[in-house]
């Protein structure tokens, strides 16, 4: 994605920004919550065979994974994450104001407690960012991850010599507008984020949902998290292999070579990282290019 889109995500979806399962098919089951550090995540289970774990990014739904969890669970079992305060489901109090890396910890927790070996890892966005906390800091309990249109450090799409220090007065100033916006303002600023984040026009009403929906709190100090998180120096911990699938189109107006430099530089610490470019696609390459990101995970997944 490049800088101009981000800004726009960051300035809009980002600045800001029931029931706790979805409702889902009959072959699928909710697993309780079994402590306070759960309670940052439910998970529907879905399938069976070898697991897969879904998470979607910020301000989104689980369902998001819809289309791609059609075709996937006939051979694996897939976990769908559900992160607390996204897209009407129940927030819990920020630890230290950070939502990333705590989900992060959810999730480890949540593999080691139901013994679920070297899953598959798959993190859209936000949930891209977890997937790397995950294999950084728990490398022993993940096998592979897959990095869907995400990057260790999102303050570089607008400042390629950016440090966590430097971005922290412009994160403090969007995280405080976030959570001074009215209603109005704040609904007008997710329909304009997610035209410009989601290319699939039938699909941008229901994104649009999600984040209206979503905990403001929850949204605001999680893109306050992302913008001065900065997880290159732990990209070398990581011991599972890592695909990076990343959106270009030509309305972006740089060339495509910028943006694969921009990834492969982030990335350049990762021990085992191979790339995937999805073209004709915004940020939510699910919807604007379901097959070839279905194609995508499917040879990542027989690997």
């Amino acid at each position: 994605m490049c800088a101009r889109m981000i800004l726009a995500a960051i300035s809009a979806t980002l600045s800001l920004a029931a029931t706790w399962v979805v409702a889902s098919p009959e072959h699928s089951k909710p697993l309780p919550q079994e402590s306070l550090n759960q309670e940052r995540i439910s998970v529907l289970i879905e399938g069976s065979g070898t697991d897969v774990i879904l998470i979607p990014g910020l301000a989104s739904s689980r369902e998001v994974w819809a289309g791609l969890a059609s075709k996937l669970r006939q051979n694996h079992r897939l976990h769908l994450v559900q992160i607390a305060g996204f897209a009407g489901s129940p927030a819990v109090p920020d630890i230290d104001g950070k939502v990333a890396a705590p989900t992060a910890d959810a999730i480890a927790e949540y593999i080691r407690r139901h013994r679920i070996e070297a899953p598959t890892i798959i993190g859209h966005s936000l949930g891209g960012e977890v997937a790397l906390m995950l294999g950084a800091r728990y490398p022993d309990r993940v096998g592979r991850l897959m990095i869907v249109d995400a990057l260790p450090f999102y303050t570089l799409l607008v400042a390629p010599s950016a440090t966590s220090e430097t971005a922290t007065p412009h994160a403090i100033e969007i995280r405080d507008a976030m959570l001074t916006a009215s209603p109005e303002q704040n609904a007008a600023m997710q329909n304009a984020s997610i035209a410009r984040l989601a290319k699939t026009e039938a699909i941008r009403p229901s994104l649009v949902v999600a984040a209206t929906q979503s905990d403001r709190e929850t949204v605001a100090h999680a893109v306050y998290e992302l913008m001065t998180t900065d997880l290159r120096p732990e990209l070398n911990r990581i011991k599972a292999p890592v695909e990076v699938v990343y959106a270009y189109d030509n309305l972006f107006g740089v060339p495509a070579s910028n943006v694969d430099a921009l990834y492969r530089n982030a990335y350049a610490s990762t021990p085992e990282v191979s790339f995937t470019r999805i073209d004709g696609s915004f940020h939510f390459v699910m919807f604007d290019q379901a097959e070839l990101f279905s194609d995508a995970v499917m040879k990542f997944l027989d690997k």
